[in-house]
């Protein structure tokens, strides 16, 4: 249940309905917009009539039932679109957000010439793995500590914003100590322990939907970090298991549009993963941006062939360059009803 606050109603208006909520037997989340606040009853065991009584109380403009099991990322509980910052770079807002780096952190050298060129082509943060999850338990399973040490070195030195992965409880603070965003990755998606720790930090969460995630279960995912407490999520599409043979993923780009429709969080595209085919990263790129994605996470390695993890699907220096200059201009989309950044 979302109640809207009418336009000018007092502070002791609004505690008197945070108050109510919490005697119904919900949870208040409360969000307060440039010309009014909402709140947000959550939970599940209280009196939903009681909830609907709210629309009599002084200050409240009108109750309205949140159909979506997802109710703080639903649109219904935030009529704005959220805006995500990791360091100086806002993702959700006006411009198109491309992180790019290396799938996993190999050297200094490695991760110093990707970041270098990677910013040099217009990209505005970096990733790169220090923890790895692989299908088999003998391939790279990155270098640890002393990949975090050398993404906070090279962040120092050029200044991009840092994402990379955790998969641990165990290493959340580790992690946070070095990385400007976490990422919880595609088969973590749903490890719900992880999430309830993330959601207690105090860093941005980028959020990547599982290969046989459903939409609803990518949000619902969402739910669990802003129910939290960290409001502050990305949510990435990074493809789908189906029947296609010829692709590592299918880039499911309706489900990028529908996420922007059902949600007010930001929502990436990972075209890498998306194809696992580095000749189809350019197009989905841009078919991604049409689509109104809000951003990209890209793999990027200075020799692919040489890669210790998805050479196959990480663009060269030369090819990055190339692909972000095919990017120029995009033409943002006014569709699903809204018009973008409102």
């Amino acid at each position: 249940m979302v109640i809207n606050m009418a336009a000018g109603a007092s502070e002791a208006e609004l505690q008197h309905v945070i108050d109510r909520v919490r005697e119904c037997g919900f949870q208040p989340h409360v969000t307060r917009g440039t010309e009014r606040a909402i709140v947000a009853a959550v939970g599940s065991g209280g009196s939903r009539s009681s909830l609907e009584a709210l629309a009599a109380a002084p200050g409240v403009e009108t109750v309205v039932p949140i159909a979506h099991p997802f109710k703080l990322v639903s649109r219904i509980a935030r009529s704005e679109r959220t805006r995500v910052c990791v360091g100086d770079v806002c993702i959700g807002g006006d411009e198109v957000v491309v992180i790019a780096g290396p799938c996993s952190v190999e050297s200094r050298e490695q991760l110093m010439s990707t970041a270098r060129a990677v910013k040099a082509a217009g990209a505005t943060m970096l990733r790169g793995g220090a923890y790895k999850p692989r299908t088999s338990p003998y391939d790279f399973q990155g270098l640890g500590l002393e990949a975090l040490q050398l993404l906070s070195e090279v962040r120092e030195e050029t200044g991009l914003p840092v994402v990379t992965e955790v998969m641990s409880t165990d290493d959340i603070e580790l992690i946070a100590a070095h990385a400007d965003m976490l990422q919880v990755g595609a088969r973590n998606m749903q490890n719900f322990a992880l999430l309830r720790q993330l959601a207690k930090t105090d860093k941005p969460i980028l959020l990547k939907r599982g290969p046989s995630a459903t939409v609803k279960e990518w949000l619902l995912a969402a739910e669990y970090l802003l129910a939290g407490g960290n409001c502050n999520v990305v949510l990435c599409e990074r493809g789908i298991k189906t029947f296609e043979t010829e692709m590592r993923n299918t880039l499911d780009l309706a489900a990028v549009a529908l996420a922007r429709e059902l949600s007010h969080l930001p929502v990436i595209a990972d075209p890498s993963h998306g194809t696992g085919r580095r000749d189809l990263i350019a197009p989905a790129s841009r078919a991604a941006i049409a689509i109104g994605a809000d951003g990209l996470i890209i793999e990027v390695h200075p020799c692919p062939e040489r890669a210790m993890s998805d050479g196959a699907q990480s663009l060269n220096l030369n090819e990055f360059a190339a692909m972000m200059r095919s990017l120029t201009a995009p033409v943002r989309p006014i569709a699903m009803g809204m018009a973008v950044g409102a």
